[in-house]
């Protein structure tokens, strides 16, 4: 018999939805260009702030959402490879692909701080990093796109498999944070999320963006630039 069961605490959800809208107006926006590059990096600004929110909310957030609750560890791995693995949040290959769009995220929000477009486009800590670095990054930014698009895919092929097969909606859980689980697995109730933690880590989150585009980690990050320079013109 199964039971409904109170999974995914609600700024997990609010995470999950506006990274969606967030990736998509991001690729759309780069893929047009011209007019609407800068909304691009207002879609990449957002992708850095929900993941800023995303890390810490690993370790701080309700149960489920904490990292450590399904982080696919070699037995996790070996029980679902053998079929049995029990468990209420995301399976080992489902937290395998999470972590992987997580960190391609990431590489790409990192990556386009620093990225030039040679026409309009600087990214807001372009000047930390010399002109042919920058380029470097911008490539990379460009080439991870396609990883991020595959994995999408990935993504996407596994939620309708299970809806189709399993008959598991994992769009509706991650909707209403509730899943349908046998009674011997119901998990207690989470706690709800208290105002404070929420409030800490969105702070945190806008703090970065803000120190970001404001032009306080350029300061920081100065001594890069002299180091690559010097590097690249050593004194003979």
């Amino acid at each position: 018999m199964k039971v409904e069961v109170h999974i995914w605490d609600w700024p997990l959800r609010l995470f999950h939805w506006l990274l969606v809208v967030a990736v998509v107006g991001a690729y759309a926006t780069g893929k047009l260009g011209g007019n609407l590059t800068d909304w691009h990096a207002r879609f990449g600004s957002l992708i850095l702030g929900l993941l800023v929110f995303r890390l810490i909310w690993g370790f701080i957030g309700t149960t489920h959402a904490r990292f450590a609750s399904f982080f696919p560890t070699f037995s996790r791995l070996v029980d679902y490879v053998k079929g049995e693995w029990q468990g209420v949040g995301h399976n080992p290959a489902g937290a395998i692909a999470i972590i992987a769009l997580l960190a391609v995220l990431s590489f790409m929000a990192v990556t386009g701080l620093f990225a030039n477009d040679d026409i309009a486009f600087e990214g807001p800590l372009f000047h930390a990093i010399d002109k042919e670095f920058s380029d470097k990054l911008s490539g990379w930014h460009l080439y991870a796109v396609n990883i991020l698009l595959g994995l999408v895919a990935v993504h996407v092929t596994a939620i309708v498999l299970y809806q189709r097969l399993k008959k598991t909606n994992l769009v509706g859980a991650m909707l209403t944070g509730k899943k349908q689980l046998p009674r011997s697995l119901a998990p207690s109730p989470i706690k709800p999320v208290g105002p404070f933690r929420f409030v800490i880590t969105l702070l945190i989150a806008v703090t970065v963006v803000w120190g970001v585009w404001s032009g306080g980690f350029v300061n920081y990050l100065a001594p890069l630039a002299s180091f690559q320079t010097a590097t690249a013109n050593p004194k003979t």
